[in-house]
């Protein structure tokens, strides 16, 4: 215990900070993330981990910006876009961001039903997926948002069981460092499509949503008021929390390159393929804890991605918002909630394969990520929205570097497709 007046130690202090920027990581590493990191793996090998020290810089400073933003504003991106731009464009994000939003979460509990499957084969995936989706939409309608948000946290430690299965295989990690400090391009159609999905995976639409309208519900929880240990506090909050998320998908290409990769399995298109790959090479134990963190992933993802459209949607129509609220108090914050769970898990029971609702909502995030991006940078430029609080030269120099990748991201995956 901590006696009155002695200040925390360093550790104690970084993990007393992490909060909503800790969850919005960890929710990065969802199930159809993970399906995308081992296609990823089983088609290069380790060739893409150098990806985890590109995006990092890149996801901080976006994911920065808009944690920014909330505390500043203390309204969420959408009720900031609805009060200082054109309609047009609100409507615009809104009408793509919801579908992809809503596929999204309808190819996680198709895959958490999947690995459910996997693990007790004589129970049908559909059932679990029932029960998965019964357990969240309850959880999230009836628990407020401190009890929510611990929750969340503690469902972060489902990500490590990743980094655990590379040290239980046979590892060769001269060429994981190889591959991680020299990046290797492939002149394919098949690389730079992997490249895009990594990239499309970890810099998200509807994380941008999620952060700036939970710092929002964190200052209300705790009743701050905006200052530079606030601001400090926040960023040291994303740091960790984007960190964690590029520590696990490094791990995840590095599993499925090194194990897959080398037993000439090149072609995995969901994650129950990618853990059942895994059983026979490289044992029970590797396989086990790459389907509990699928579903980990996905009880933690779930929430945040339709707490994203949520916030998204309450703000364009001037409904109450947030989950510190009752169900009466914000009726259609909580219907959206609902009705995106279910259509996501109709999805499934519609026949719609979940491999092409991740197809899908990949190409909608990456026609939204650049309008998002360069939206963002705008505002977090606007004296009369930010205040003292705009950004420096460096957060540009990123926030630009982001914006011209994932548009050229954008482009190049139109282009593949077509």
């Amino acid at each position: 215990m901590i006696k009155k007046g002695k200040p925390p130690s360093g550790i104690k202090k970084f993990f007393s900070q992490l909060g909503p920027g800790l969850v919005t990581g960890a929710s990065d590493d969802d199930p159809s993330g993970i399906a995308t990191y081992s296609q990823a793996g089983a088609k290069f090998g380790p060739a893409l981990l150098w990806t985890a020290i590109l995006s990092y810089p890149l996801m901080v400073s976006i994911q920065e910006m808009c944690a920014r933003i909330g505390l500043v504003s203390n309204h969420g991106l959408t009720g900031v876009i609805k009060r200082n731009y054109p309609r047009p464009l609100l409507y615009l994000i809104v009408i793509v961001s919801y579908p992809s939003i809503t596929l999204n979460i309808g190819a996680d509990i198709a895959g958490m039903g999947a690995v459910g499957n996997l693990l007790f084969p004589g129970i049908p995936s559909f059932v679990f997926s029932v029960l998965f989706t019964a357990i969240l939409m309850y959880s999230i309608i009836f628990w407020n948002y401190h009890k929510i948000a611990n929750i969340l946290k503690w469902l972060c430690i489902t990500l490590f069981s990743y980094i655990i299965i590379p040290f239980l295989i046979k590892t060769d990690w001269l060429l994981v460092l190889k591959s991680t400090f020299i990046p290797s391009v492939e002149n394919s159609k098949d690389y730079f499509m992997a490249l895009v999905g990594i990239l499309g995976t970890t810099i998200s639409p509807y994380l941008f949503f999620w952060q700036t309208s939970v710092e929002v519900e964190e200052m209300r929880e705790r009743k701050l008021f905006v200052d530079k240990k606030i601001i400090h506090g926040m960023q040291t909050d994303v740091k960790g929390g984007m960190l964690l998320t590029n520590i696990v998908f490094f791990f995840i290409i590095l599993t499925s390159g090194t194990v897959l990769f080398n037993a000439g399995i090149h072609n995995i298109d969901t994650v129950e393929e990618a853990a059942k790959a895994l059983q026979p090479l490289a044992g029970n134990m590797a396989y086990a804890l790459f389907s509990l963190g699928v579903i980990g992933t996905g009880l933690l993802a779930i929430p945040v991605l339709a707490g994203a459209s949520s916030y998204m949607m309450a703000e364009v129509f001037d409904w109450q918002e947030g989950l510190d609220k009752k169900f009466h108090e914000a009726k259609g914050f909580y219907i959206t909630i609902i009705v995106s769970l279910l259509i996501g898990l109709l999805i499934q029971f519609l026949g719609i394969s979940p491999v092409k609702a991740l197809l899908w909502s990949a190409i909608l995030y990456g026609v939204t990520a650049p309008v998002m991006i360069a939206v963002i940078l705008h505002i977090c430029n606007n004296k009369k929205i930010m205040g003292k609080f705009t950004n420096n030269r460096l957060s540009n120099s990123l926030g630009f570097a982001t914006l011209i990748l994932m548009l050229a991201s954008a482009i190049a995956l139109i282009w593949f497709l077509i």
